[in-house]
């Protein structure tokens, strides 16, 4: 997953930047929504600009805690990278303009050169230079690697078994020069979209030092002081009190600088003068935070406080409202996926939910096509498998695209549950009758009467998202499955739900059964790594499957279409997650604000370095 901001709420880090401005959507019709204009296709006005002014943003439902842009294992706050991208920009930045590429203007890199079988990778870095004056070199990157070398197990973006561990030599051969030498062969675009889309350059000449007190030298060339580093510079990182203020923070080499940041998840941004890209037009941007999307679209109805927000679908009928009142609006998919992940390693309902054909009943009972039409008014991805069919629609197969592995059918579930000796209970509860691991059993470790009842924990502050489940929850009933439903705030949530796997688990945090965060953000390639292979970052509930594996490095290793597809149908059928549809996003922009569109489907149209107000 290649590093991007997109609009929505995610758990993950590790190859995303998620900032809450996402569209919501409730029940609802009228035609009036029908207007909305495709934010992709949508033509860049371009009247006279005015330098200055400030541009307010809203968030819903969470805040970044955390600055330094390698964050720790521990932290799964996904919003942490729509603070600190604009700051410390990737080696590689997805979305150029409303292009499914690499924006070659905004990245670091003027050229990648792959050589010896695409087993090595030579990097030019762009002259540019830090916020202090000083030049962004392959120092700063060989500073990265050494970090990230000692201390990748606590490294939250990590990918198993690839950078830093899969680079058999680093060389400089001059200030702006990198070769990576690697320890086998790759496809170049899975290695471009997927890893070097990961990695920050952090500035060498400032950070690298072991207190806030001590000298600056290269402690990072041994394994024991990049552990140092890495731990000061983590410590420091966490103190939400210091993001605007500590000295670290203010060096930068993108195009803003952090103004200030309150712990209710409110802060600002003023440009980077010396940055060596496009600089900014705007002379402040302001992301103020906001608890539910309630207060969002009362603040929006105001006309005063808000140039950019999300419109929730349950107040489309506020859109002509809105274009009256000076503000654009434009849709926009989202590259992610859904879903509703099973912890097969919870204490009672881990043996139900490692059974495949539970996992097939659960995902025959949502109803997904009702989900799209009803809640989100026809505004979201289908979510019939592991790839989005609308976002990315160049990489799902014909399986995904006809509807998926397992379209709405509540006869084949109450079917699947009686061929494995379930009494089924419509309405009602369904317990097994025939305990066993024969193939008319319920399977191991499920006893005799164990009910199919399940709590399945979500983020709360969305109408749309309470919506969602509360009709999943009836339509699962219909084959006697319980599901009762407790949501809870972003930040709780992340903090207080562990991954689980068959090897250990904290116990504290595995008492989770089934768990939605809102979604997973994508990169340019979309294959599963991290999500689906065996110990993968963003592997929340312990999936393992040898056959996965395999087939998700066919498709890190080679560039054969096929061998994705086949990595993304067997994905579709075995239910790593369930899954289910992902709302698009709906940006409501002044209409003076230009820039905003075409929106990049990688970040959801927040190029706020391109924004500006015509005169």
């Amino acid at each position: 997953m290649a590093r991007m901001r997109v609009l929505g709420q995610a758990r993950s880090v590790a190859v995303a930047a998620v900032l809450a401005l996402a569209a919501t959507a409730c029940t609802g019709g009228g035609g009036s929504h029908r207007s909305i204009s495709d934010g992709q296709s949508a033509t860049a006005s371009h009247g006279p600009v005015k330098r200055g002014g400030t541009v307010t943003v809203a968030e819903v439902s969470a805040r970044p805690d955390f600055v330094f842009p390698l964050a720790p294992a521990t932290n799964e706050n996904g919003y942490n990278v729509n603070l600190t991208e604009g700051l410390w920009p990737f080696l590689v930045v997805a979305g150029d303009g409303a292009q499914a590429q690499v924006n070659k203007d905004r990245s670091l890199f003027s050229s990648l050169d792959w050589a010896n079988g695409d087993k090595q990778v030579t990097i030019h870095l762009k002259p540019w230079n830090w916020s202090d004056g000083k030049p962004v070199t392959s120092r700063d990157f060989t500073f990265v690697y050494n970090l990230l070398k000692a201390n990748y197990k606590n490294w939250n973006a990590h990918l198993q078994g690839l950078f830093p561990e899969d680079v058999a030599k680093v060389a400089t051969p001059d200030a702006h020069t990198v070769v990576l030498d690697l320890t086998r062969s790759y496809n170049p675009d899975f290695y471009t979209d997927d890893v070097l889309s990961t990695i920050p350059l952090l500035p060498q000449h400032a950070w690298d030092k072991t207190s806030a007190s001590g000298p600056v030298g290269d402690s990072d060339t041994t394994a024991a002081g990049a552990k140092a580093v890495y731990s000061f510079l983590q410590k420091e990182g966490a103190k939400t009190g210091g993001f605007a203020t500590n000295p670290l923070w203010q060096v930068v080499d993108g195009p803003w600088q952090l103004k200030e940041f309150r712990s209710n998840g409110y802060y600002s941004y003023v440009p980077n003068p010396n940055y060596s890209g496009a600089k900014p037009a705007i002379d402040k941007l302001v992301v103020t935070p906001f608890t539910t999307d309630t207060p969002e679209i009362n603040a929006l109805r105001s006309g005063s406080s808000l140039d950019v927000a999300g419109l929730p679908l349950n107040d489309i009928a506020q859109a002509q409202a809105l274009r009256s009142s000076g503000y654009s609006i434009a849709s926009v998919p989202i590259p992610g996926v859904a879903e509703i992940v099973p912890n097969l390693y919870n204490a009672s309902a881990g043996p139900l939910l490692r059974q495949l054909y539970v996992r097939q009943a659960l995902e025959y009972l949502i109803d997904r096509p009702q989900l799209v039409s009803k809640v989100y008014n026809g505004y979201a991805d289908p979510g019939n498998g592991p790839v989005p069919v609308k976002a990315t629609g160049t990489w799902a197969t014909p399986l995904e695209k006809s509807g998926g592995p397992y379209p709405y059918a509540p006869d084949k579930a109450t079917s699947l549950l009686r061929a494995h000796g379930w009494k089924v209970v419509p309405s009602g509860k369904t317990t097994c009758r025939s305990p066993g691991t024969g193939p008319t059993q319920c399977g191991a470790g499920i006893k005799a009467g164990q009910a199919l009842t399940f709590q399945l924990v979500y983020s709360s502050g969305r109408a749309t998202t309470d919506q969602q489940f509360a009709a999943i929850k009836s339509s699962e009933a219909q084959a006697g499955i319980t599901v009762n439903l407790k949501s809870e705030p972003f930040n709780t949530l992340i903090s207080t739900l562990g991954t689980c796997t068959a090897a250990s688990h904290p116990a504290s945090g595995c008492g989770w059964q089934l768990a939605s965060y809102g979604y997973d953000p994508y990169p340019l390639y979309p294959n599963g790594t991290g999500f689906f292979d065996t110990g993968g970052t963003n592997n929340y509930g312990g999936y393992s499957d040898p056959k996965m594996d395999q087939l998700i490095k066919a498709t890190e290793y080679g560039s054969d279409k096929q061998a994705f597809f086949a990595y993304e149908d067997y994905a579709a059928r075995q239910l790593p997650w369930l899954w289910i549809p992902l709302r698009s996003s709906i940006l409501v922009y002044r209409s003076k604000l230009q820039g905003v569109v075409p929106l990049n489907p990688f970040n959801g149209g927040l190029n706020y370095e391109d924004w500006s107000y015509t005169s």
